[in-house]
């Protein structure tokens, strides 16, 4: 079965999203920011590391699950996408099976395995391994899920949009942490006619979205290595690409030591992110804007959070 199939999404299909996934996600809540220099005391932070599964995953992992009721499902994810699909394979009976690449986090790994689904790893990087998920799913006529690109996804992550711009209506820009492109695309819908700059940040040895609108067409990057194991796409998703064009008003490429500043000041903050979930406030730092900005925390599981997660695994939650 395909995996990206039917029209573009739109906002009426992130609000369609919100009201499908609403028993199965929290509204995560917008925390103070770190006050520093470089910021002010304006910045807020989403904070999807609260959200089920620990990652903004669970929104369009839960809609593409529902609305297209599988029961059974294959997937190709660096964890965070993984984890969320596992969390809702074992609450509601679904077979999953979940393609890594070379270089997925062992911990993240483990996690996915301990939820119950079945793994399989190739080499090479991402591409490599949705080729190779798409190929499966063929295979056991199963449902491919992909982590961003999918309408279904990319509305779910919406939701993460249409959250923060309701809870903050005068916030002036969001930082986007931006892999695959399903959340920066989201973001983008939410915004789509309000007065608010969407800024994408990537990892500079990852910088496909700034790659592909500089040539004005989907770039493919080799495979390339960042702390920010979640943002470790190659090329932009054909579903989030067009809609990111369209409305992302700049991408920031930050380095792994930004990333990692960035995690141990929201850690100080007693914000757990995880290295992918703070690269949105690693952008805000480097662009230095002293506004109402928001970041997004995309992710909170750090190798003691997925520790944690192997002690919860009562049936019935997420």
């Amino acid at each position: 079965m395909p995996g990206t199939a039917g029209r573009a999404p739109g906002i009426a299909d992130v609000r369609t999203a919100a009201a499908r996934i609403a028993r199965y996600v929290v509204r995560t809540p917008l925390l103070p920011g770190p006050a520093t220099s470089a910021l002010g005391p304006g910045l807020l932070l989403k904070a999807e590391h609260l959200q089920h599964g620990g990652s903004f995953k669970m929104r369009g992992a839960a809609n593409a699950v529902l609305a297209l009721g599988a029961d059974r499902v294959v997937a190709g994810s660096s964890g965070n996408h993984a984890i969320a699909l596992a969390r809702l394979a074992r609450s509601l009976g679904i077979r999953l099976t979940v393609v890594l690449a070379a270089g997925a986090a062992p911990a993240k790994a483990a996690a996915i395995r301990a939820l119950g689904a079945a793994t399989e790893q190739v080499g090479g990087g991402v591409a490599e391994r949705e080729e190779r998920a798409r190929a499966l799913a063929a295979e056991l006529d199963a449902v491919l899920v992909p982590s961003s690109d999918h309408p279904l996804v990319v509305a779910g992550a919406g939701t993460v949009g249409t959250e923060l711009l309701a809870d903050a209506p005068g916030t002036e820009t969001v930082y986007v942490p931006t892999g695959g492109g399903g959340l920066l695309a989201g973001v983008c819908l939410a915004a789509l006619h309000r007065p608010v700059r969407v800024v994408g940040v990537e990892p500079s040895t990852t910088a496909r979205y700034a790659r592909s609108l500089a040539a004005g067409r989907p770039v493919q990057l080799p495979p390339g290595t960042t702390v920010a194991d979640g943002l470790r796409g190659q090329r932009p998703g054909a579903v989030p690409y067009p809609i990111v064009r369209d409305r992302v008003d700049e991408l920031i490429a930050v380095g792994d030591a930004e990333i990692l500043a960035a995690a141990a000041l929201l850690h100080r903050h007693g914000v757990d992110a995880e290295p992918s979930g703070a690269v949105a406030l690693a952008g805000a730092l480097r662009a230095g804007r002293r506004e109402r900005a928001v970041a997004v925390v995309s992710g909170g599981n750090t190798p003691a959070r997925l520790h944690a997660l192997h002690h919860d695994l009562t049936p019935g939650t997420f």
